[in-house]
């Protein structure tokens, strides 16, 4: 364990040369990997949180919006079919379809209906879909308005290149600490309760980006990019409420509202996305290259 523990978080992995972590355990304020472990608590209170807000705020926001879920045919008690179903297939092939008559009793329409029935009720409803989209969005809405609050007096919002003065001697304010903490915790929420949210087409891609996500926000903490790891969280942020929003529209069948916010949110993801983004980076990673330039002559 001491070997692993020595080879993850060798200095040279992390810090610049001539930086050790002794030198950042001497500054107060220094970012720590051990700092990480208060998000797992976090993302089981975000979990409880969610639970409250949807049954206290989003359902009844749902009914006051008009969302409106299908009426959907219960299928009719068939073990021999729901055990097909719950332990092979939801869809059954053609050349399956000669064993379950056999099996049901039923022809082969009523089986192809009673299939068709059984997938609609495991369908989730729109009142479900509105309530997880109606939670990311106060999530992400909260965060971009305090995260911009915190950033918008900072020197490093105006000029990025104050990102690297010091580095990595850079004091953590307590609020871009718990700005960091928070992004982290809900993340994990999201990645523990994805198996019972709402099951998407890009269901795997979900759970990739959740992880690199956590990772990367684990890593730039760590690291103390956390200058830089503000500013990609609040751009972000900027487009991810207004996505939200407008699924929340297109489920209560608002569909003007929901292609007007969705116009919004394109425009604001193409601009900060490969406009804002990609161009501060360059200039960011040139000022740091410059940075350590410096360090190794020194």
């Amino acid at each position: 364990m001491e070997l692993i523990d020595e080879w993850l978080w060798r200095q040279e992995y992390w810090l610049p040369p001539g930086i050790t972590w002794r030198d950042l355990e001497k500054m107060e304020g220094s970012p720590f990997p051990r700092d990480l472990l208060i998000s797992l608590p976090l993302a089981l209170s975000f979990i409880g949180l969610r639970k409250i807000f949807e049954r206290s705020f989003a359902v009844p926001l749902s009914r006051l919006l008009g969302v409106k879920d299908r009426v959907r045919f219960s299928a009719s008690a068939a073990p021999s079919l729901e055990a097909f179903y719950t332990k092979h297939s939801r869809q059954p092939a053609p050349n399956e379809l000669s064993s379950l008559v056999k099996q049901s009793g039923l022809t082969q329409k009523q089986v192809e209906i009673w299939f068709h029935h059984r997938r609609n009720q495991d369908r989730p409803s729109n009142t479900k879909k509105f309530c997880e989209a109606s939670w990311r969005f106060v999530f992400y809405l909260i965060s971009f308005t305090g995260g911009l609050a915190s950033l918008i007096s900072t020197p490093w919002f105006w000029e990025q290149k104050e990102c690297w003065r010091g580095y990595p001697q850079q004091r953590v304010e307590n609020v871009h600490y718990w700005y960091y903490m928070l992004e982290l915790g809900f993340y994990w929420s999201l990645l523990l309760c994805v198996s019972v949210d709402v099951k998407r087409k890009d269901f795997k891609e979900q759970i990739v980006h959740h992880i690199a996500t956590i990772f990367l926000l684990g890593f730039s903490y760590c690291a103390n990019y956390i200058r830089i790891g503000t500013l990609v969280m609040l751009v972000h942020d900027s487009s991810d409420f207004l996505l939200e929003s407008a699924k929340m529209f297109n489920y209560a069948g608002w569909k003007k509202t929901c292609d007007l916010l969705f116009v919004v949110f394109a425009v604001v993801f193409l601009v900060t996305r490969l406009v804002v983004f990609p161009s501060n980076w360059i200039r960011m990673n040139a000022v740091m290259m410059k940075v350590r330039q410096k360090r190794r002559k020194m």
